[in-house]
């Protein structure tokens, strides 16, 4: 999208337009909520009623800011957020989870050296920006000192951004809608790491909306092959006829981070 520099604007920008109003008498009718310019009301833009404008801000302002950074490309890290670092105490149940971080954090700091080879606008990784699998995403990418992106959403918990997200990149969302949306937007491969009900809704939606061709195939990588059979029986889908036998090869299972980066490039073309 073209910009308009200063020099070119006819009417003020919505910034000076801002500033005077800031700069009128304290009268009675210039303190009432009434005379606050409407994008910068923040008790009108949280009005019910609003929910549409909101909706496309939410939309409109990674878009925007993306763009503005040239990022053309994304791969998409989903897992949960419960993932323990490598050297962190947890009961002896959860030690087995310890190495999907490893992983994780390897897998993205390759796709972090080909980001860097295209110039940093290809190929960034994005995750929910937060903690577990998120932060092994992130810290893989920076490690490669790539760019990464990280979509937060405003939770109970766990909303934090982590440390390793480039901060111009780090977003934050009210709506889970658009952030999946901006999620798959820009995305080249999904890779899936072992994660609860919101690693399980990001992978579903994926498939179906790929499978409804709603969605350009693209490489989807599940980390962790026991882990996905225990949780998923997918022949007795295909069994029960709920999806077709070739819905099976929307996804792929793979065990380490070479291997998923090996399918990803194959799948992509990539040559070293």
């Amino acid at each position: 999208m073209r910009k308009t520099t200063p020099s070119q604007r006819v009417f003020p920008s919505a910034d000076e337009d801002k500033s005077r109003a800031g700069h009128v008498a304290s009268t009675p009718q210039a303190l009432s909520p009434a005379f606050r310019l409407a994008f910068a009301d923040p008790d009108f833009l949280g009005r019910d009623e609003l929910r549409p404008v909101r909706l496309q801000l939410e939309l409109l302002k990674p878009e925007l800011a993306m763009g503005d950074l040239g990022i053309t490309s994304t791969v998409v890290l989903f897992g949960g957020a419960r993932v323990p670092r490598p050297g962190d105490a947890v009961p002896p149940k959860r030690e087995w989870l310890k190495r999907f971080y490893q992983e994780a954090q390897d897998f993205a700091r390759l796709v972090g050296g080909e980001c860097v080879r295209r110039g940093g606008g290809e190929l960034v990784v994005v995750t929910g920006g937060g903690p577990g699998v998120m932060e092994a995403g992130n810290r893989g990418a920076h490690e490669a000192g790539a760019p990464s992106m990280g979509f937060n959403i405003v939770l109970p918990h766990e909303q934090e951004p982590n440390h390793y997200v480039t901060p111009e990149l780090s977003f934050n969302f009210h709506y889970f809608g658009i952030r999946k949306m901006h999620f798959l937007m820009r995305a080249r491969a999904i890779a899936v790491f072992p994660g609860g009900y919101g690693t399980l809704d990001e992978l579903f939606e994926t498939l179906t909306l790929i499978q409804t061709q709603r969605m350009r195939p693209l490489p989807v990588l599940l980390f962790g092959s026991d882990f996905w059979d225990d949780i998923v029986n997918w022949q007795a889908l295909v069994d029960a006829g709920t999806i077709a036998p070739e819905d099976l090869d929307l996804f792929h299972f793979v065990d380490t981070a070479e291997e998923g980066w090996a399918h990803v490039k194959s799948a992509l073309g990539i040559t070293e």
